[in-house]
């Protein structure tokens, strides 16, 4: 039997992963593409004083009740919405996450939506594969992004890193926050902060980036879409529930929006009992209007393979006795 900590890993990691481990834990893997079962993973648990997570996971009090040893629990992740940080923390649990490697991938993916959904690429697609294309015709014409106006609802690091490339783009953009960015950044990127009647007012393209939590469920619904000059899209690449499906599925019905993209969605969000077991039928059903995309933000080969190697690292300095960045909470 081995003298290692035991660490359990819920999800497949890169090699290089599961080589770092090996270096310092006994490690429990997941050689297949299909996350462990709730059951499978409370067994496997039992004995852990470690944990590596993902966001497919969901970890509660209850969780924590039948897992007394765990010590340390390492999330491969930036938004932490799926685990019970103040449980986590009662018990004196170390909780690290990833917080900055997912930014430039994410945001690549949210311009790729806009732009595809915006100029009308997945149908086009669709037209030569159906081999209805018989050379040019006037036909799926799109917006384009310069000159149009994006408002960012949230301006952390991903939307920064958007506001970037859309500046990049010929954008004007907008943005509602709290906190103020520096003025330097605004006037280098030419970004306006508002509030939120003045965004919603100019904005052609609207995408909120930010994470989720009991005020920012269904932050975007029909009273907000309502307020949106009619025809514009909506980009969702947050959290699923930041959005309600069913007032945006009204809008494109009736033509408010002229499209939406998202690459989450509220069946993702476990730790919300209430949330729909399913996509929103009638926005499946919208393939012209419509564009996702299945949780592929970080879905980046060396991002991925960084961020595991990451949450190992954390593991490693934690059983090593070295400090961790760790959640600003105090232990109670």
């Amino acid at each position: 039997m081995s003298s290692l900590p035991r660490v359990v890993v819920t999800n497949r990691v890169h090699p290089d992963t599961e080589a770092r481990l090996k270096t310092f834990c006994d490690p429990v893997l997941n050689p297949d593409s299909e996350p462990f079962s709730r059951e499978t993973l409370l067994d496997l648990c039992r004995e852990a004083e470690g944990l590596m997570v993902f966001m497919n996971d969901h970890i509660d009090e209850a969780f924590l009740e039948l897992c007394p040893k765990l010590r340390v629990i390492s999330a491969a992740l930036k938004g932490y919405d799926n685990f019970d940080t103040d449980a986590i923390l009662r018990r004196k649990i170390h909780f690290v996450h990833v917080p900055d490697l997912l930014t430039v991938p994410t945001a690549e993916l949210t311009l790729g939506l806009m732009i595809s959904l915006a100029r009308n690429i997945p149908d086009g697609d669709q037209l030569i594969r159906d081999q209805e294309f018989a050379g040019w015709r006037p036909v799926h014409y799109g917006t384009g992004l310069e000159g149009e106006t994006a408002s960012i609802i949230g301006m952390g690091r991903v939307g920064l890193a958007l506001a970037e490339r859309l500046v990049a783009c010929g954008m004007k953009i907008n943005y509602v926050d709290q906190q103020r960015l520096d003025v330097k950044v605004e006037q280098r990127l030419k970004l306006r902060w508002c509030g939120m009647e003045e965004a919603l007012h100019d904005a052609r393209f609207l995408i909120p980036f930010v994470p989720l939590t009991p005020k920012t469920r269904y932050l975007i619904n029909a009273e907000i879409l309502s307020d949106l000059p009619k025809g514009a899209f909506l980009i969702n690449c947050c959290r699923g529930s930041v959005v309600c499906e069913s007032d945006v599925a009204d809008a494109l019905e009736s033509g408010q929006l002229q499209g939406y993209a998202a690459d989450v969605f509220e069946m993702e969000d476990w730790a919300l009992e209430d949330r729909p077991r399913f996509i929103e039928p009638r926005l499946l059903e919208m393939k012209e209007r419509t564009l996702f995309t299945p949780h592929l933000g970080s879905a980046v080969v060396g991002v991925r393979r960084e961020i595991s190697l990451q949450a190992a690292n954390h593991l490693e300095s934690w059983f090593g006795g070295t400090a961790v960045q760790t959640l600003p909470h105090s232990f109670v």
